[in-house]
């Protein structure tokens, strides 16, 4: 008998009922319409999708570019019995091979991929003898040109909805203006247009922006003016260490957190911070993505991120528990002079960019003609030091050759060490009898691990060297050799960032950037770095109103919390007080012209502070003075 889907979400997740707006995408999924949710950060997006797959029959394909997000979604899924799989960068073809056989024989409930590997011929030739039940497509604005983070290779969703007419989408976003949700739509082809959202209002946070030329001082006074953990957000990782430093200096307890952390250490940093051993974590924007701490009192910026989206997402991982929150925008001129310049530097000339990927192709070796979709451990620092360029440029230009669809940049691959019986228990029972220095160590491993003989499974040598009590260096020389002998397959572990050839390696002439998707790109960057200028800029409208409407939300409220609406009006009350009254005002005339006496009478004991305000929308002409001495909205 099958579960319904409160009973599911019950027995998995231990919750009684769905969040605002949870439920109704989880029925529309199963109505089988095509579905876009827009849903703020720590909106509980995943069960959206994990709940109505669970109650159908078959697989769930979720595409999703976040390879941490990927792998611990499956990592939660397993941990509650329920059948999940990944395949990501930096996976092995024989894992890849042993993953996709897995999602057509071994009744597992949900495909995890990065949308690089829908092109794959390993897939495209097993995607048909899957039986999938739902699509769905996390950061679904990356497929979009109009999105903060546009990816092509998200276009090849569609062609996978081609190959099941019937299967619904459904796809998932954060962050997404009106032209975005509207794209997002046509992009995916969905049979009728179909967004259930939730509205990006967070009440309880009081948004603040604050002028500082020392940054790091005026952070230690808003932690210490606050209660609570909360989250300090940097662009480069040596400043997420010297101001952790700074903190702890000055008694805070506070860690510092990036990508190119092992991976062991950051999860001790995730959990410490989680768990209230450490209060405050200052990172890059690698920190946040999965993570659902409800009792985050403080989000600080202390550099500008280049876009509104980015920023209304990690400003939004405070108050998530809907008590008030603070989320500092910490900016100065050097910050806004810089932000200015950041489209020079991420934009290089197209004939950079060629050289770039030319430089690419011989720095791993690739010959002109071959490489397509294999991949290659990259150095970036020791790429840019071979051939003398300038990181950020570098960065930029294979962000850029990413963007155009020709190789994929994965920065973050944090591969732990894995292995694969080859043999079966008999050939494996045989082989320890006529080995028997390899005996105590076989059984070792079989006693600590489970599912190695039928599929990949995740191995830590210190683990095994401790339980073993030999060094951990014995532990890889049994491994290695049993991987020589043929018994299993060893794959180390890996922290490091990985480039992927979508295409075979092309000449200088073949390789071609549009000049007009490349200027299309820039003008909208620019276009989302001035809004961010203008947000830290702007003084005398609600920073929720203003990110609200960024996102398409008509007359937002104000939110009579954030640092405009608490100061002062130069007419001497409150800025939310004075917006609030004018509002008023200009929408009673809005309807009809009025005598001045019957309209400030409407506002009973805010007479007098009425009087004030329709004075001030005469003196700046937004109203005039009828003939007939009514009041009226100024042509």
């Amino acid at each position: 008998m099958k579960l319904t889907p409160k009973e599911i979400l019950k027995q998995y997740w231990g919750y009684d009922s769905f969040r605002p707006l949870q439920e109704d995408i989880v029925n529309a999924v199963l109505a089988g319409r095509d579905t876009l949710a827009l849903m703020p950060t720590g909106g509980g997006k995943s069960i959206t999708f994990q709940v109505p797959a669970l109650a159908m029959d078959g697989l769930c394909l979720v595409v999703t570019p976040l390879i941490a997000l990927m792998k611990d979604q499956v990592e939660t899924l397993r941990s509650k019995d329920i059948k999940a799989l990944a395949i990501h960068s930096g996976m092995d073809r024989d894992e890849i091979d042993m993953a996709l056989n897995s999602a057509i024989f071994g009744d597992y409930k949900f495909l995890y991929l990065s949308p690089e590997r829908l092109a794959t011929e390993m897939f495209k030739g097993r995607v048909m003898r899957m039986k999938i039940n739902l699509i769905a497509v996390d950061e679904a604005h990356c497929i979009s040109q109009w999105g903060y983070d546009f990816r092509p290779s998200y276009h090849q969703i569609d062609e996978v909805r081609k190959l099941f007419p019937g299967v619904p989408v459904l796809a998932l976003t954060a962050t997404a203006t009106p032209e975005v949700v509207k794209d997002i739509q046509d992009k995916l082809h969905f049979r009728k247009y179909n967004v259930l959202s939730k509205s990006f209002e967070r009440k309880n946070i009081a948004y603040l922006v604050r002028e500082a030329e020392d940054k790091p001082a005026f952070i230690l006074r808003i932690i210490n003016s606050l209660k609570g953990s909360g989250i300090v957000y940097v662009r480069n990782r040596k400043k997420t260490k010297d101001i952790a430093q700074f903190l702890i200096k000055n008694g805070v307890s506070a860690d510092y957190y990036h990508a190119g952390i092992d991976d062991e250490i950051r999860h001790k940093k995730q959990d410490d911070w989680k768990s209230g051993k450490c209060r405050v974590i200052v990172s890059t924007n690698a920190f946040g993505m999965g993570i659902d701490k409800a009792d985050v009192r403080f989000v600080i910026h202390e550099t500008a991120p280049l876009s509104l989206e980015a920023y209304f997402q990690e400003a939004g991982r405070c108050g998530r528990d809907d008590k008030t929150a603070f989320a500092v925008f910490i900016t100065n001129s050097a910050d806004r002079l810089q932000l200015q310049k950041e489209n020079g530097l991420h934009f290089p000339e197209i004939a950079y960019i060629k050289k770039v990927y030319q430089a690419l192709g011989n720095f791993l070796k690739v010959p002109i003609g071959s490489g397509k979709l294999i991949s290659y451990d990259f150095n970036l620092a020791e790429f840019c030091s071979a051939y003398k360029f300038q990181i950020i440029m570098a960065f930029n230009s294979l962000k850029i050759l990413e963007k155009e669809g020709y190789i994929e940049f994965s920065e973050d691959v944090n591969n732990p060490s894995r292995i694969h019986f080859m043999v079966g228990r008999d050939d494996l029972y045989k082989f320890q009898v006529a080995n028997a220095a390899f005996d105590a160590f076989i059984k070792l491993i079989l006693r600590s691990y489970s599912g190695m003989f039928s599929d990949f499974t995740i191995i830590d040598e210190k683990t095994i060297a401790t339980r073993a009590k030999i060094p951990i260096d014995q532990v890889y020389q049994y491994l290695l050799k049993l991987a020589s002998f043929k018994i299993i397959k060893y794959i180390p572990r890996k922290h490091t960032p990985i480039i992927t050839f979508l295409e075979e390696r092309l000449d200088d002439k073949t390789l071609y950037i549009s000049s007009d998707s490349f200027r299309f790109r820039k003008d909208m960057f620019e276009r989302r770095i001035n809004r961010v200028i203008h947000y830290v800029t702007e003084n005398t409208v609600c920073r929720s109103r203003m990110l609200l409407s960024y996102f398409g939300q008509e007359n937002p409220p104000l939110c009579g919390i954030c640092d405009v609406c608490t100061s002062t009006h130069p007419l001497g009350m409150k800025h939310a007080e004075f917006e609030q009254l004018e509002e008023e005002i200009l929408g009673i005339l809005k309807k009809s012209p009025t005598l001045p006496d019957e309209l400030v009478n409407t506002f009973g004991s805010l007479k007098d502070k009425a009087i004030i305000v329709v004075q001030w929308l005469l003196d700046n002409q937004k109203i005039e003075t009828l003939l007939n001495g009514r009041l009226s909205i100024a042509d």
